[in-house]
């Protein structure tokens, strides 16, 4: 009696491992990653690293802060002037392309964007030496944000809206009817990132997010005992119109 069912899943395990590849291209490519690729109309400018573009910038002439922005999963950086617009006027800010999304070649993953936002993030502390660098990640964007914290010299500060503390579980709850464990490559873990972080801290969360419900980041200020966290009275597309979202120096 136990010998077939042994078998069966031998074979099952088996036909996972075979299909592992194409299982990750096909999940990421319907869970986690939907790029546009358009032309720029917003207000903010090119910005390139060895005459390669990597995203969009606002920039001043005499910043008093720097800030790095890992978008959402949607869209593109040069549609993420709404959150430019939320940070201090007297601020340089820089808006991460991921590789795959908007002009910038490449495809999207956990290495590739976390390798660009890494690159990013030295550029930027090589281009303004001495002042305080912040990180703020929008949704899948407070995994490499989160990342970038786990470096030996991480950012000053990091602001984390509508995140995830680790997004398997995030995954889960959406895909439950498949083996996410076995199939999902790009695991972001916000809460191992920020285990060691000393910086600022700032956590949002919108209590009525359908996408990552705000569970996740409770779990992820719980995880962080000097993290600031802010219930925002919303769903996960609106966290930029609240009045408690404010971001100063």
């Amino acid at each position: 009696m136990n010998l077939p069912r042994r078998f069966r899943l031998v074979v099952l395990i088996s036909m996972l491992s075979l299909l592992t590849a194409p299982a990750h291209a096909m999940l990421e490519g319907s869970f986690l990653y939907f790029p546009t690729h358009t032309a720029n109309e917003s207000r903010l400018t090119e910005w390139k690293i060895n005459g390669a573009l990597v995203g969009y910038a606002r920039t001043v002439a005499t910043p008093r802060h720097i800030w790095l922005i890992t978008h959402g999963n949607g869209g593109q950086a040069s549609q993420r002037q709404y959150i430019v617009d939320l940070l201090p006027a007297d601020s340089s800010v820089y808006v991460l392309e991921y590789p795959g999304y908007g002009l910038r070649p490449g495809k999207p993953s956990m290495k590739s964007i976390n390798a660009a936002a890494q690159e990013a993030y030295t550029e930027l502390r090589a281009r303004h030496p001495g002042l305080p660098l912040g990180v703020l990640g929008e949704s899948l964007g407070s995994g490499p944000a989160s990342f970038l914290c786990s470096l030996p010299a991480p950012p000053d500060r990091a602001v984390l809206m509508v995140p995830y503390d680790n997004l398997l579980s995030v995954a889960k709850k959406h895909i439950s009817y498949l083996p996410v464990g076995l199939l999902m490559r790009d695991k972001w873990d916000n809460v191992k990132a920020l285990s060691v972080y000393k910086g600022r801290v700032d956590i949002f969360g919108a209590v009525n997010d359908t996408i990552i419900p705000i569970v996740h980041a409770r779990n992820l200020a719980k995880s962080v005992p000097h993290a600031r966290y802010i219930e925002l009275p919303c769903g996960h597309g609106d966290w930029s119109h609240q009045p408690e979202v404010r971001i100063t120096d």
